[in-house]
């Protein structure tokens, strides 16, 4: 193995939690799941979506891999999505069994049972049959975090047609893009939605998106705008196009039978965040997904869809708000809590709140979201009640451990599992991750790809690094919620994820990773995120570890910029802690974090420059932005900064480093 082809590992953890015997003894999920999967793959999926699923038409093919990179799964069976998610709940004597505990951010409140969301779907079906929406047709679907949201992405999927939700938060430019790519008949819109203490309009965006924008004329396949009233702000209204949901849903059929499409009918397109130029369009269907999304949801969270109380906090605008929000929990019938706002409003805490309230047992969120509430302190969520809580998860990006060791010791009161899960847009369901009553857990560690799952660390020649070494993550094998490749740009879907490993036939979507001395995963963050530093290859995360392990910091941002030495030098963009800045001034601070590094990894790592700063820039979806980090750390102008949720951040941040 070469050295350019391994990514150095300096950092260790030794700290080490095994599930409790009472935990493992309850849990859905036992070794026995690994044994099977290791037997026979293909065997142990289709036994997984027999028992997961109805199919309408049982399935006698589990995978075709004839043509690849394109997958089939299950390809002569047949199914209706939302029938899984709903009817067959209520057919089996659960239509009382609440489906969403819905919190809104001002306080109002909704509890909708299986049977009531049903209904609400199948009439919204009807309304969407009648204006022509049917199979194959794409609903473009802009809504802030409401029932109405989780019913239209079902109602789309209920007639075959195929939904690209777009996160509320996203322009009338980039709208426009992703209307325009997928040939969307019908949008799906709020008059607007609550955040931060106000009304966030909606349909402007989507009445600027349709006109002429930037010469490009008006937009021409969209007939219909169906308008959801939920923020009471005025509206423009087009009466030719434009359509009041309360005006048809409630007055609609509520009859409606579900037909079953083929396994790989499209089921929705999501369009990736950070990618310049036209939007990347990652497309979904059915069986194969939809089994993954109740298989991993079950497992991974040790899902008791009884007795458990769920809660995912993503948007429905991301693939998580996709998987974990709408079809694996339902698929499994789960009661969920959804809420609407930010988890600070109306003060730090909210999020706490709502837990106790519903007695959440199962939480899901963002190792961005787990930094912020360190940075407020622990006095906020030990003020609530969060006994209840009993499986936690992370996801969006690799957990740092001290986030990890606190969101174990101040959430989860120093005994409830985590699993750190890994996938993507691309793969949609989780695809490494602990299983909370096997798995003894590693801070920060990935753990170990899901029973089922082919994963391997690669060197640049596609060659196994083994363990205790650091590579590329490569998916070895076919899965069943794979993308089928990018809206309409099949060549582009084989050249960003199959053409560097194609003689092997891996996929690879630009995540470093290593493997320690027992082999579990550990991710390094994106390949793009690596700096060669001397001629060693250091990974940010890691530095950025080392940062967050100090107690002065909160948060903290690495990158590489280039230097006329090092060929690259590390500079950090650190976040402080409210409770160390009471009682400590920032002087000096750079100098105590540098040496800090230094002592934890290596001189090698010691960052050139540490910059002290309020906020870091993070797309909606709470990933940093390094690229925008490398402009300002190496003088350039900034890039684009359109994906950003506060777009004012790189001027502030420009002003505090100059």
């Amino acid at each position: 193995m070469s050295a350019e082809n391994t990514i150095d590992h300096l950092l260790d953890e030794t700290r080490r939690f095994a599930p409790s015997p009472e935990f493992a003894a309850a849990a859905i999920a036992g070794p026995e799941l690994y044994e099977k999967a290791q037997a026979d793959r293909e065997g142990f999926w289709a036994a997984q979506s027999r028992e997961l699923l109805h199919w309408s038409t049982p399935f006698t093919q589990t995978l075709d891999w004839s043509n690849p990179p394109f997958a089939k799964w299950f390809a002569d069976g047949e199914l209706n999505v939302a029938y899984n998610c709903l009817d067959r709940h209520v057919e089996a004597g659960n239509g009382d069994r609440v489906a969403l505990l819905w919190e809104g951010e001002p306080g109002d409140a909704r509890r909708i049972t299986y049977a009531e969301l049903t209904d609400e779907v199948k009439r919204l079906a009807n309304v969407l049959e009648d204006l022509g929406v049917g199979e194959g047709d794409r609903v473009a679907i802009y809504l802030p975090m409401i029932p109405e949201a989780v019913a239209s992405m079902l109602a789309v999927a209920r007639v075959g047609a195929i939904h690209s939700v777009i996160f509320g938060g996203f322009s009338a430019d980039s709208l426009r893009s992703r209307i325009d790519d997928a040939g969307a008949k019908l949008v799906i819109t709020a008059d607007g939605g609550w955040r931060k203490g106000k009304v966030s309009p909606l349909k402007p965006a989507v009445d600027q998106a349709l006109a002429d924008r930037n010469g490009q004329g008006v937009q021409e396949t969209v007939e219909h705008v169906l308008v959801v009233k939920r923020g009471d702000n005025e509206v423009d209204w087009d009466a030719e196009r434009d359509l009041w949901y309360h005006d048809l849903v409630p007055q609609a059929s509520n009859e409606h039978e579900a037909r079953a499409f083929a396994a790989e009918t499209p089921l929705f397109i999501l369009y990736t965040s950070g990618t310049t130029g036209k939007p990347k369009g990652i497309l979904h269907t059915s069986g194969g997904y939809l089994t993954q999304a109740a298989y991993t949801h079950r497992n991974v969270f040790d899902l008791h869809p009884e007795t458990d109380v769920y809660w995912c906090t993503a948007d429905i605008g991301w693939i998580t708000g996709h998987s974990y929000v709408v079809y694996g929990p339902l698929a499994n019938g789960a009661t969920q809590v959804l809420y609407e706002g930010t988890p600070e409003h109306p003060e730090p805490g909210r999020w706490w709140d709502v837990i106790e309230k519903y007695g959440v047992t199962i939480f899901y969120t963002a190792p961005t979201a787990i930094r912020s509430f360190m940075k407020q302190g622990r006095q906020i969520p030990q003020a609530r009640d969060l006994s209840s809580l009993r499986v936690l998860g992370s996801v969006g990006e690799p957990i740092n451990p001290e986030a990890w060791i606190w969101y174990r010791e101040v959430i989860g009161a120093g005994t409830t599992p985590i699993v750190d899960t890994w996938w993507q847009t691309e793969t949609g369901a989780i695809m490494v991750s602990a299983l909370p009553g096997v798995t003894e857990t590693k801070p920060g560690s990935a753990q170990v790809p899901l029973p089922g799952i082919s994963i391997d660390v690669v060197g640049e020649d596609g060659s196994p690094v083994g363990n205790d070494a650091g590579g590329l993550l490569v998916i070895t094998e076919p899965w069943p919620s794979m993308l089928r490749g990018i809206w309409g740009d099949p060549e582009r879907y084989k050249e960003t994820y199959w053409d560097k490993f194609q003689d092997q036939g891996y996929y690879f979507a630009g995540d470093g990773a290593r493997l320690d001395e027992d082999g579990d995963i550990w991710l390094l963050g994106r390949v793009d995120d690596v700096m060669n530093v001397s001629g060693h290859r250091l990974s940010t995360a890691e530095i950025e570890s080392s940062l967050v392990a100090h107690e002065a910091t909160a948060e903290a941002a690495v990158v590489g910029a280039s230097d006329e030495t090092t060929g690259q030098a590390v500079v950090a963009f650190v976040i402080l802690k409210e409770s160390y800045l009471k009682e400590h001034g920032p002087e000096g601070l750079a100098n105590e974090l540098r040496a800090h590094v230094s002592t934890q990894i290596g001189a090698i790592a010691r960052p050139r420059d540490i910059y002290i700063v309020g906020e870091l820039p993070k797309t909606r979806s709470g990933k940093i932005m390094r690229r925008l980090l490398r402009d300002v750390a190496e003088g350039r102008e900034v890039g684009d900064t359109t994906t950003l949720a506060d777009t004012a951040v790189m001027s502030v941040i420009s002003a505090q480093v100059r």
